[in-house]
């Protein structure tokens, strides 16, 4: 702005970032994006801008953009900080314009890729509709899949009802994309949606089935719980976790389409607000598949496997898995070289647990540029891996707690659920072995993993 423009609006939020009190434009802004007053601000860009000035104890300013669904808006705001913790917010200049005019072609794509995310089932069809192949893990499409794998071959109409078609055969393919269907043994209510495979100038060669659900998969029926064994977690991860992961899927997938504008255009600030969603369902989805392995571990009947594994062979796997990752923030991994072997005895997917866990703490915690070493060492007593990193290192009191129960050593990131540590040294002593640590503040640290030696299973 070239000079200081009149107020045509003002406002104020709480603590808790509650629009309290509001004047027009802003008022009726924040009730059109599905706000209330009082109410959470409901303009993103708005939001982000307040929580950054009570962040920093700052007064900030800017323009903002936002999108109420039928126009888009610019304002420039500024946002003080006050003594209640909340802010006072002005109004300064509003600008409204006409939504850009969306094409065709990019919003059949971005409703095709939503669609995917979401579908439960999914089956390639050829240009009859005769069904090809499916996939699903639905619980309640247990009883249809067994339909369907009895169907390939056959128009998939006769596992899957259309509603309204009494002929049980495929209509054209435009009218049933997007039709009711009813699906054998669920009591959900369901959509279909075809996607053609088609070639230019010519008719389909084949379809893309998608099943999607119009209604949330219900809980499961109450049941007893049994009491809990000793040192167990009770029954909130092996429970829980399963009846989880669908929604928090989709919330995460939906949170990533917006992310990428599959879902449409966007501003910046809209596409980092669906950024924070996307992160924060995979941390919840983390702290979910933990607690499912606290309660397996503390479990009293709890036992691993002792198979013959090699261990550099588990390094290198886990070193594969995280390349990329580490990658970004150019970070090298130093894993044992192909042709390197050491014989240990213990589970492959667990030991593997572990050192996914160590390295890819070490690669979250070690400065960008910089490398993580996975180094192998073995004597007819035992065999062990050490997973070493450049970081701050730890102190002898922060060694000692390292491996406790959500400990997170005083860090305020979204980078664990402080039950990795633990969760991987109960493994270890299960499989028979052991997982401690050697550090020093600035020298980096060096976990190390023991486990009882054994000959290589043969190739």
């Amino acid at each position: 702005m070239t000079a200081v423009e009149a107020v045509l609006a003002e406002a104020r939020t709480d603590r808790d970032d509650h629009l309290v009190a509001a004047g027009e434009p802003l008022a009726g802004l924040q009730r059109r994006c599905g706000g209330e007053l009082p109410g959470m601000i409901a303009v993103p860009a708005l939001l982000a801008l307040v929580r950054k000035a009570r962040r920093y104890g700052l007064p900030m300013a800017r323009a903002i953009a936002a999108n109420d669904g039928q126009e888009a808006v610019t304002a420039w705001v500024e946002v003080r900080p006050d003594e209640d913790y909340g802010t006072h917010i002005v109004l300064r200049s509003w600008q409204v314009g006409p939504l850009a005019p969306e094409d065709i072609a990019e919003a059949a794509e971005r409703r095709v890729a939503i669609e995917r995310a979401v579908a439960e089932l999914t089956a390639r069809l050829d240009a009859a509709q005769n069904l090809l192949s499916f996939e699903t893990d639905a619980p309640d499409l247990v009883l249809v899949a067994e339909t369907l794998a009895r169907t390939i071959g056959r128009p998939w109409t006769e596992a899957i009802t259309i509603a309204g078609n009494v002929h049980r055969q495929p209509l054209h393919w435009r009218l049933l994309d997007g039709a009711a269907v009813e699906v054998p043994g669920s009591d959900r209510h369901w959509r279909a949606a075809l996607h053609p495979v088609e070639i230019p100038g010519r008719e389909p060669v084949g379809f893309e089935l998608c099943l999607l659900a119009e209604t949330p998969l219900p809980p499961p029926p109450p049941r007893a719980i049994p009491a809990a064994p000793r040192h167990s977690a009770g029954v909130l991860g092996r429970d829980v976790a399963p009846v989880l992961r669908e929604p928090i899927g989709r919330i995460i997938a939906n949170a990533a389409a917006i992310r990428t504008r599959s879902a449409g255009p966007l501003t910046n600030e809209y596409a980092r607000y669906a950024s924070d969603i996307e992160a924060a369902g995979e941390h919840l989805r983390t702290l979910i598949e933990d607690l499912a392995d606290l309660e397996t571990v503390e479990d009293d009947a709890f036992v691993t496997a002792h198979d013959r594994i090699d261990l550099a062979e588990a390094a290198r796997s886990a070193a594969q898995i995280l390349a990329a990752r580490a990658a970004e923030r150019a970070i090298s991994i130093d894993a044992p070289h192909e042709g390197e072997h050491l014989a240990a005895i213990g589970e492959f997917r667990r030991v593997l647990q572990i050192l996914l866990n160590l390295v890819g703490n070490a690669v979250r915690y070690t400065p960008e540029g910089s490398s993580v070493w996975i180094r192998t060492e073995g004597n007819e007593r035992g065999a062990r891996v050490v997973v070493a990193d450049q970081g701050t290192g730890l102190s002898p009191d922060q060694q000692a707690r390292v491996f406790d129960k959500f400990e997170r050593l005083g860090r305020s990131d979204e980078g664990g659920t402080g039950l990795g540590l633990y969760i991987s040294r109960r493994l270890a002593r299960a499989m028979g072995g052991d997982l401690t640590v050697e550090s020093a503040p600035g020298q980096g640290a060096r976990f190390i993993l023991e486990l009882p030696a054994g000959p290589i299973a043969a190739v």
